[in-house]
């Protein structure tokens, strides 16, 4: 089947969604996607954030679709030509779903941990208004600790669900979800009841914003001052395949290893997550990359550091030696006025 997104064709396979086509061809043609994600079934179609203009619905019948439409649960048809950035309609569109987003959405970016790898903050430098039209008073919910090592705050959950999805999947016994409708719904347990499964953790490598967070690094670092490390250990309950955030000869988190799209590759248990924060406990690999416009890059060790060189005298860029003892309290004697 053929597809063409902004102009670039591509071949895919039969039931192939939009977004998985724009993923495969790369770029700044992908969707952003705030639900979706490709380890969990049945997540997408929730947040809008994906929206895209069909112009042509394929060649047996090339209408446009009607309206614009969630590119995650969007099946691609043979002949089918799709707009991601190159129509003003879904760009407005992608506008108002930042705002609305962020209508309850704290500006406590400063203080959260997720600062420097969130989805939200992606979005909205990309999307985002420098204004609010929202008078209204936002939602507000005091931190719960829903497990020894996880605490939920709700000012900042968009609903996405994903969180819900990995306790499904991962576990039997998954004792939270959302509660109540509409601009009333919220996450929560069941009864205050601690989520204590050995997959837990995940949820907080999931959350697309700083909803979940590990309670073993709140407010330790940036994470742009962390340098990540490619690490497996010999695991009896998972791959152990991690990623360690050490600064200097300190491990302060440990967490799955992510790929382009900040979708964990293999989920992890919670020791390895959580118990093991010795150096000794782990076999690193080497550096972890991150794309180029990351903030984490701003500590980037993995490029090859080449001094630059000008090919010109010495006394032209040092100054000659003896104006350069001049100016050099320490080459000075020290000698009384009076002498």
């Amino acid at each position: 089947m053929k597809v063409t997104i902004d102009g670039h064709e591509l071949e895919v396979e039969p039931g192939t969604t939009i977004l998985q086509a724009a993923r495969m061809m790369g770029g700044e043609s992908v969707p952003p996607a705030m639900c979706y994600y490709s380890k969990l079934k049945g997540s997408g179609g929730k947040c809008r954030a994906c929206l895209v203009e069909v112009s042509k619905g394929s060649e047996a019948d090339p209408r446009p679709m009607p309206k614009l439409m969630a590119s995650c649960v969007t099946g691609v048809m043979d002949g089918m030509e799709v707009k991601s950035i190159t129509s003003e309609k879904v760009l407005d569109a992608r506008k108002s779903v930042t705002e609305f987003l962020l209508i309850n959405h704290p500006l406590d970016c400063p203080v959260c941990d997720q600062a420097g790898e969130c989805d939200l903050q992606n979005l909205s430098f990309k999307h985002g208004k420098s204004q609010t039209r929202y008078i209204e008073e936002k939602r507000t919910f005091e931190p719960e600790d829903i497990g020894d090592k996880i605490q939920l705050h709700m000012n900042r959950c968009i609903l996405c669900y994903r969180c819900v999805m990995t306790a499904d999947q991962l576990t039997d016994e998954r004792v939270h979800g959302v509660v109540n409708r509409g601009d009333h719904s919220q996450i929560s347990t069941c009864i205050s009841k601690a989520i204590d499964n050995e997959f837990s953790g995940n949820m907080i490598d999931v959350c697309p914003v700083g909803a979940l967070t590990d309670k073993t690094f709140r407010f330790k670092s940036r994470v742009w001052f962390n340098k990540p490390f490619n690490a497996h250990r010999n695991c009896p309950t998972c791959s152990g395949k991690t990623t360690v955030w050490m600064f200097g000869n300190e491990i302060q988190r440990v967490t799955a290893r992510k790929d382009v799209y900040h979708e964990v590759e293999e989920f992890i248990c919670n020791s390895c997550r959580f118990d093991h924060k010795e150096v000794s406990d782990w076999t690193i690999e080497g550096p972890r990359k991150f794309e180029k416009d990351s903030v984490i890059n701003q500590n980037n060790y993995t490029r090859p550091l080449i001094p630059v060189t000008i090919q010109t005298e010495d006394h032209i860029l040092k100054g000659r030696e003896e104006d350069r003892k001049k100016i050099s309290m320490k080459d000075i004697p020290l000698t009384p006025k009076n002498s």
